[in-house]
């Protein structure tokens, strides 16, 4: 998969993410219930994550976290633990959840995916006005679960799909900052919008 890192600043220790999600989107018409088409160019990353999460191709969550060993970690510190970002709809199967076990069991580490929760926002996000307000949103939306039964301090990597504005990945990193038993908190994203 070949990739194009771009470093995420934010209220963690070190952030990346392998590549943009698009290269292009051509606009093709409507097609015949009005809808409008559109002959969309991903890359690799982009492509792969496309097919996982919106044609089921679970094959994709090995490669996709194969370039996040193989790209990014190389750039972290040593990780004890993966955190995948709660998903924001429900579905019968999460597709970050299968990226970062994926991951885990490549890195052999434990994946915690009950330890960072989310509630479902009372609005989309998009409609919340201002950065402020979606930050405040989204810190009251995460909660964290203690399943690490296990004493000691871990450095520990969130992984997540796609970032645009950052808001999501900052609001959980503030909360799993606060988590006794991070050391370091490391994050990696997939694709940026």
């Amino acid at each position: 998969m070949k990739v194009s890192l771009r470093q995420i600043d934010g209220p963690w220790s070190a952030g990346f993410v392998l590549d943009k999600q698009m290269l292009c989107s051509v606009y093709l018409g409507n097609d015949s219930e009005g809808r409008p088409r559109f002959d969309h160019t991903r890359t690799d990353a982009g492509e792969a994550l496309f097919q996982l999460k919106h044609r089921g191709d679970k094959s994709q969550a090995e490669p996709l976290a194969r370039a996040v060993r193989n790209f990014i970690l190389p750039r972290l510190g040593p990780i004890g633990f993966i955190v995948p970002m709660p998903p924001s709809r429900v579905r019968p199967w999460q597709p970050m959840s299968l990226v970062a076990r994926e991951l885990a069991l490549q890195l052999r580490v434990p994946v915690f995916e009950r330890l960072l929760l989310k509630t479902p926002l009372s609005r989309p996000l998009k409609d919340f006005p201002t950065r402020e307000e979606r930050l405040l949103a989204l810190t009251h939306a995460f909660s964290l679960h203690d399943e690490i039964r296990n004493q000691g301090l871990w450095n520990a990597l969130l992984i997540d799909d796609v970032v645009d504005s950052g808001t999501t990945m900052e609001a959980a990193s503030l909360l799993l900052r606060k988590y006794r038993k991070i050391d370091q908190l490391f994050v990696a994203a997939l694709t940026w919008a």
